[in-house]
């Protein structure tokens, strides 16, 4: 399965899940009930996923929790706020470097239409098309 065949069938999942929930709950129920949508799609889904952080050469675990994981290489980062800000942003990076993953998507259920509450990140985008001069960077694209 592509990344872009993947990425669709979890949202298709979480759209599901905000028809049947609708915006205003905690972050954990949005969580649980993605999960049971990803698990019965057929996915492997780990939830609450351990990060370990390296630092010089030694893990630390630091109690760092990706919300879910998707096929071991989609990280799913559910929100319930009113808007995404930077901060969420780094977070996501710094979690898909940890993980060594290359792609993320936000899910901000705290909206009226859940394609506004979407945001895909990607680690390492090669974006060498539209610049000679740099080889990789990360982007961050609204879906």
């Amino acid at each position: 399965m592509t990344d872009y065949e993947l990425t669709q069938r979890v949202i298709g999942c979480a759209m599901k899940v905000d028809t049947g929930l609708g915006p205003g709950l905690l972050e954990s129920a949005y969580q649980e009930c993605l999960c049971f949508e990803l698990l019965r799609s057929g996915l492997y889904v780990e939830k609450q996923k351990p990060m370990p952080l390296i630092y010089s050469e030694v893990k630390l675990d630091c109690g760092y929790r990706v919300d879910i994981m998707v096929e071991r290489r989609l990280i799913l980062e559910i929100k319930s706020v009113e808007a995404i800000n930077d901060i969420h942003l780094a977070q996501v990076l710094t979690y898909l470097r940890l993980a060594n993953c290359r792609l993320a998507l936000i899910l901000n259920f705290n909206v009226l239409h859940l394609r506004e509450g979407i945001r895909r990140v990607v680690n390492q985008y090669d974006d060498s098309a539209s610049s000679a001069n740099t080889s990789a960077s990360s982007a961050v694209n609204p879906i």
